[in-house]
């Protein structure tokens, strides 16, 4: 094609050339969103208190918290079918991540005690797996890489990981928590652990996240936004950013009556973390509440209500994962997300439908808003709140197609 004495073709293979390079590094550092399901929480359990029957006993805990208060569930939630999930979550799948805690909800033993811990909390993961009573998702949660507790941080790791690998024989989809990350230089060490981990064990080795719990890790000494170059660092190792509701907050002066999920800090940190993740394929979970649903009926009724709340926000806000550390808390986690998704649902199939027939419509929907639309059926359908076959008499498309439309790989 030529304009004049401008030869279009001859012009677009010089850009090719002239791009090639970023648009190589494009597809390498945003390859799109991680693909699969992405659980709804994370359980954190100190290590001396993780048995291998912990998840049907939180559930049953869960579901005594239901039965004990009944009446008052039924009266926050305002909808029976949800709270037909919710016991019906309850009894099959209680804990959908599990994160073995050797820092802060564990503390401070000793290398005796540590390292007795390590290893019969990695015995009783591997029989779970063995039982198939392992939830889907797991992992570990070690000390920082700070120099006062990096060693004791490394032990736990590699005691725990060669104590798996020996009893369940893989490593696979496990996952170790990094927290208190405050330097690129910290991810990269991680990086440098996974790889002799590696090569000591003969497996590939877990995937990290990164916890996001202090300010050096959302703004560098020079400015920048450091978390978005840790990501990078990674690797492609890094799984997932999570927000560490208490220890940011109190870094950065917060009182403690104030601290929260909701505070204007934590949603500038989230923010921050938000944008660094997109495209990355890392995905993100929001922090938690220590308010817990927990003794007289006026308590139980303040932190559920609470929880509600804050987990609606989180979804709204685009985190779809965040912590819990009780099991009745349980409870409403799962009702704040099936509503969540039940809500939107109609609208969402609608409106997909709509972009994908050119229907006349009052909204004029762009491909990223379809993308968008198709990534929340497809979450609806992947954490239990609808039925595939809602989502295709709603929209026409499958599952494959769904999952194609909603993320896209470069």
């Amino acid at each position: 094609m030529d304009i004049g004495d401008l030869d279009v073709d001859r012009l677009a293979g010089e850009l090719d050339a002239r791009l090639a390079a970023a648009d190589a590094a494009l597809a390498a550092l945003f390859p799109g969103d991680a693909s699969g399901r992405q659980p709804v929480h994370t359980v954190y359990v100190p290590a001396d208190r993780y048995p291998a029957g912990l998840c049907r006993d939180w559930g049953e805990r869960a579901l005594g918290a239901l039965a004990e208060h009944d009446g008052l569930f039924r009266e926050l939630v305002g909808d029976d079918d949800i709270v037909r999930r919710v016991r019906a979550k309850l009894a099959a799948e209680p804990i959908e991540d599990l994160r073995i805690d050797f820092e802060d909800g564990y503390g401070a033993r000793g290398d005796e005690a540590e390292d007795g811990d390590a290893a019969a909390a990695a015995a009783a993961l591997a029989a779970s797996i063995r039982g198939g009573t392992a939830p889907p998702f797991r992992g570990i949660r070690i000390k920082s890489f700070e120099a006062a507790t990096r060693r004791r941080g490394l032990r736990t790791l590699a005691g725990f990981a060669g104590a798996l690998a020996r009893a369940a024989g893989t490593l696979d989809g496990l996952v170790v928590t990094l927290p208190k990350v405050t330097s690129v230089d910290q991810v990269e060490a991680m990086v440098y652990t996974c790889e002799r981990l590696e090569a000591a064990l003969g497996l590939p080795a877990p995937r990290f996240e990164i916890q996001v719990e202090t300010p050096q890790s959302i703004l560098g000494p020079d400015g920048s936004a450091l978390i978005a170059r840790m990501v990078h660092a990674a690797g492609g190792r890094c799984s997932a950013l999570h927000y560490g509701t208490y220890d940011y907050s109190a870094s950065c002066g917060i009182a403690a009556q104030y601290q929260s999920m909701a505070h204007p800090a934590a949603d500038h940190a989230k923010l921050v973390m938000q944008a660094a993740a997109a495209g990355t394929g890392v995905r993100l979970s929001d922090g938690s509440t220590n308010i817990l649903p927990v003794g007289d009926a006026s308590s139980v009724r303040a932190g559920w209500q609470l929880h509600l709340r804050l987990v609606r926000r989180s979804l709204e806000h685009g985190y779809y994962q965040g912590w819990d550390l009780h099991p009745a808390q349980l409870p409403t986690r799962y009702a704040a997300t099936f509503a969540f998704y039940r809500d939107g649902l109609g609208q969402a199939g609608e409106r997909l439908r709509d972009y994908l027939t050119a229907a006349g419509s009052a909204v004029l929907d762009e491909p990223a808003t379809a993308r968008a639309l198709a990534d929340f059926l497809l979450r609806a359908v992947q954490c239990g709140a609808a039925t595939e076959a809602e989502v295709v008499a709603a929209t026409g498309l499958t599952g494959p197609g769904l999952a194609d439309l909603a993320r896209p790989r470069r």
